[in-house]
């Protein structure tokens, strides 16, 4: 099985970085670019990993989404993945590759129709407050923290496994990738970001590790 093993040791000298994943269907894919950028950072200062606080991203079409074994995906709106890209997707989570996405508000709908057209006979499970990933670097003992408001319901984080591993872990009413976006974008209360930033430290050091 090919693990990724080589493109994490080929990131050695440059720096783990994280790749937004682009998709079709008209929702922002693109928005708030600085926050894997100030991740990065806040992860370089928190921990021994080495990062690369850059923004880029891959075009899930045309792209080679193997070249990068962390791949982020947000937005707003509609998400659509032919049948092409999410056989695509699939190889990519079977082989060892990482997705996470959050629901940046309105795209829990959508998101949850085109995951059953790459794993139609899996569900999304929600993590339990023990899962590790809650608990890898920070305790974040309620699970997933309340960055943002959204329809105030209570923040929920939920995965899908192959093999016994997380490939996919995705976050709903919760929104903590807002929080790692310049202070001035969203203005959230210093701690509120801390918060965020600490839970996507999590994510990462999670992704790497297991």
């Amino acid at each position: 099985m090919f693990l990724f093993v080589g493109m994490l040791h080929a990131q050695d000298n440059v720096g783990f970085t994280i790749t937004r994943l682009k998709y079709n269907g008209g929702s922002d894919w693109y928005n708030d670019p600085s926050e894997e950028v100030n991740l990065l950072k806040f992860v370089a200062q928190k921990t021994n990993i080495k990062t690369n606080p850059c923004y880029q991203f891959v075009d899930l079409t045309s792209g080679n989404i193997f070249d990068y074994p962390f791949l982020f995906m947000t937005g707003h709106g509609n998400i659509v993945f032919p049948n092409l890209e999410a056989k695509k997707l699939r190889a990519y989570l079977e082989n060892g590759g990482f997705l996470y996405v959050d629901d940046d508000y309105g795209l829990n709908k959508a998101f949850r129709r085109e995951i059953k057209k790459i794993f139609p006979e899996k569900d999304l499970m929600e993590l339990p407050f023990t899962y590790g990933l809650y608990h890898c670097f920070y305790d974040f003992n309620t699970g997933v923290p309340k960055t943002h408001e959204h329809d105030g319901k209570p923040p929920q984080g939920f995965g899908i496994f192959v093999n016994g591993r997380l490939c996919l872990y995705y976050t709903y009413e919760s929104n903590p990738s807002d929080g790692w976006a310049d202070p001035e974008v969203h203005k959230d209360p210093s701690a509120k970001r801390e918060e965020a930033l600490k839970f996507g430290t999590n994510i990462v050091v999670w992704a790497l590790t297991n």
